[in-house]
């Protein structure tokens, strides 16, 4: 369904305008599985590391890597903040965990309290971050490029048997 979705955002004429206006090049916007896929694996990624900026973080791959950029910079936005101090919160808690930390008590929400913790912070944030940055986006990956092949052989599917279920009935008019 949002695979169809997307296929006629492409077809869509403001779009190919825009497009043309701009010369933004088709790689950038394309809708197949790769696409797509690597899209979402890209901006996860990003989104996941705590660090300011993460949609120019998403835009610096794009010389190395072919992908649809709106999907990824979409992704990045699922860390926002409402997200985050939860995001940041269960990453420090994992870093802390692989780190055989026990982490600090007492934490409050205030600026003062993280600029004075701020360096026993840092380093349990930033290991925590490796496994949901590059194992959970990467699942995702997995999931999404799954998805979207069964999308197509259930639509192939269907369609084989309205062909077959149209001619059976043109068979028995005649």
């Amino acid at each position: 369904m949002i695979r169809k979705f997307l296929k006629q955002m492409q077809s869509n004429d403001k779009i190919k305008a825009f497009i043309k206006k701009y010369k933004i090049p088709r790689e950038y916007l394309s809708v197949n599985r790769k696409s797509i896929s690597r899209g979402i694996l890209i901006g996860l990624f990003w989104g996941f590391i705590p660090m300011p900026m993460q949609m120019l973080a998403v835009l610096s791959v794009t010389p190395f890597v072919k992908f649809n950029v709106p999907i990824a910079i979409s992704m990045v936005w699922l860390s926002n903040p409402i997200t985050m101090p939860f995001m940041y919160y269960m990453e420090y808690q994992t870093g802390n965990f692989l780190l055989g930390n026990e982490g600090l008590e007492n934490i409050e929400l205030t600026l003062s309290w993280f600029s004075n913790n701020w360096n026993k912070i840092l380093i349990p944030l930033y290991v925590g971050t490796i496994p949901y940055s590059v194992g959970v986006s990467t699942l995702i990956y997995f999931f999404i490029n799954k998805l979207w092949i069964d999308s197509v052989k259930k639509e192939k599917h269907s369609r084989k048997k309205r062909f077959f279920k149209s001619r059976t009935s043109l068979q028995h008019l005649s």
